[in-house]
């Protein structure tokens, strides 16, 4: 079973992968669609105030952003 706080966590490194996957330094052989792709994601990610808004709307489903 999936706790809120590894919710969160999760979807955090998910968006740190996604900008891993358009740094060319850290991911070098990534093909240009794959990066594209990851931008169009980015896009429409949630950030750190949308993480909150869904904690204080739903505790029970996501933790705090900045505890974990």
């Amino acid at each position: 079973m999936t706790i809120p706080s590894e919710r969160t966590r999760a979807i955090i490194a998910t968006k740190d992968f996604l900008l891993m996957l358009l740094d060319p330094k850290v991911t070098p052989k990534v093909p240009k669609a794959v990066r594209d792709w990851a931008l169009g994601l980015l896009r429409h990610y949630p950030g750190t105030y949308d993480l909150m808004q869904a904690h204080r709307g739903a505790p029970g489903s996501f933790g705090k952003p900045d505890a974990n």
